[in-house]
C-alpha cells in the first residue's frame, strides 16, 4: 500500500480553501489547480467553462477520477435601502448555517470587502419575542452587513458592488485531535486527496492499468460539473463527502463507498469493485445509501447523456454544508481506496 504524506495533504487542503470558489466564481482556483497540476509534471487542460483536467497516463478503457472545487456561497441579490445586502444562496446553503459568519463581497470592480451574515434585527436584546423563534429567510429577514459605514444604497453603489456579485464565506480551518474541522471539506478535502494521489503517481512511477484522467470540476454543487467528459470515458468515479446521521453508515474515521444517492443508484457493478478492492488492500470502508437531499458529479455525467459507469468514495463527514468536520483516518482511507483502485 502507498504510504500517505498526511502534513503535505492537509497543506494542499489548506491553500485550496485561501481561494474563494463560490460556485461560478472559477477563475482563481482554476489557475491555481493548473499551476500546481503543472508542478506535478502533469499536463493541466481547462475546459472551456472553468475547471481543469489532467491526463494522469495508461492506456485503453479510461477512467475519469473527478473532485470538485466549487463552494457554495451567496450572492448580492440586491443593495437594501439602509445600505445591507440582500443575498441569495449559490447552491445549498442555509441561513441557519450561516448566520454570523465572516464573508468577503467580491466587486464587480476588483475590490474585496468584507463583512457579516446577519439576522434582522440583528441583536437578540433589542428583538420581540415573537421574532425570536422566526426561522432566518435570506429574503426577509437575512442581510450581509459590510465591515463599512455605509447607511444607503448609494453608497454601497460607490464602491462598485451591484447586484450579482460573489460573496464568499470564511472557512475557519482547524485540526485538533486529528479532527479537520472546516467551511468547504466538500469537497477541497478531497480535490487534496487527490492531488496527493497525483504526487504519489509521480515520486513512486505507478504504471497505471487503463488510461486516467483528473478532472477538478467547478459546477458541481448545481449540478453539472462533469456534464461534459473527454472522448472515450468509460467510467467516472468521484470523491466527495459522505454525510453522516443517525442512520448513515459512514463514520469520520473511514471512506464510504456509496451504492445509492437521491437520484439513483450507483453502478452496481463498479460498487463491486470498489467494495471488493477495500477489501483486498485492507482499507477500512463501510457502504452506505445518501438520501434525500445527495448527489455527486458522478450523477452528473450519468445525466448528460454519456454511456457510462459511475461511482463514487469518501470520507465521512459531519455538518454537511456547514461547518463541516471529519477525520484524517477518512482522508487516509479514502486516499488508500483511489490508490488501490488506480492500480488493481
Amino acid at each position: 500500500m502507498y504510504g500517505f504524506n498526511e502534513k503535505r495533504c492537509l497543506e494542499t487542503f489548506q491553500k485550496l480553501l485561501a481561494v474563494d470558489s463560490t460556485t461560478g466564481q472559477y477563475r482563481a482556483i482554476e489557475e491555481w489547480t493548473a499551476k500546481e497540476i503543472t508542478g506535478l509534471g502533469f499536463t493541466p487542460v481547462k475546459t472551456h467553462k472553468g475547471g481543469v483536467l489532467a491526463d494522469l497516463g495508461g492506456e485503453g478503457n479510461p477512467l475519469v477520477v473527478t473532485a470538485h472545487l466549487d463552494d457554495i456561497g451567496l450572492m448580492v441579490r440586491h443593495i437594501n435601502a439602509d445600505g445591507t445586502l440582500n443575498v441569495c444562496p449559490v447552491g445549498g446553503l442555509y441561513p441557519f448555517y450561516c448566520v454570523t459568519e465572516n464573508v468577503r463581497v467580491y466587486a464587480g470592480n476588483g475590490e474585496v470587502y468584507t463583512g457579516t451574515v446577519c439576522r434582522i434585527p440583528n441583536s437578540i436584546h433589542v428583538t420581540e419575542e415573537e421574532l425570536r423563534t422566526v426561522l432566518g429567510d435570506f429574503r426577509k429577514n437575512v442581510c450581509v452587513v459590510l465591515d463599512l459605514p455605509v447607511k444607503s444604497a448609494e453608497d454601497v453603489r460607490k464602491l462598485g458592488i451591484e447586484s450579482g456579485d460573489y460573496i464568499a464565506l470564511d472557512h475557519r480551518f482547524t485540526v485538533s485531535g486529528g479532527y479537520i474541522k472546516s467551511r468547504f471539506i466538500d469537497d477541497k478535502a478531497c480535490a487534496a486527496v487527490l492531488l496527493e494521489a497525483m504526487h504519489t503517481l509521480r515520486e513512486e512511477n505507478v504504471s497505471l492499468n487503463r488510461k486516467v484522467y483528473a478532472y477538478f470540476a467547478c459546477y458541481e454543487e448545481i449540478g453539472h460539473g462533469t456534464a461534459w467528459l473527454p472522448e472515450g470515458v468509460r467510467d467516472v468515479l468521484a470523491l466527495d463527502i459522505a454525510p453522516t446521521g443517525p442512520e448513515q453508515n459512514s463514520d469520520e474515521h473511514l471512506v464510504s463507498v456509496f451504492a445509492k444517492d437521491s437520484r439513483f443508484p450507483y453502478h452496481s457493478g463498479m460498487v463491486s469493485e470498489l467494495r471488493e478492492t477495500a477489501k483486498a488492500a485492507g482499507v477500512d470502508y463501510v457502504t452506505d445509501v445518501f438520501t434525500p437531499h445527495y448527489g455527486s458529479d458522478g450523477d452528473g455525467s450519468v445525466l448528460a447523456g454519456y454511456d457510462i459507469r459511475h461511482g463514487c468514495i469518501g470520507p465521512g463527514t459531519a455538518n454537511s454544508h456547514g461547518y463541516e468536520r471529519t477525520h484524517m483516518d477518512g482522508l487516509r482511507n479514502t486516499y488508500c481506496l483511489l490508490m488501490a483502485y488506480l492500480t488493481r
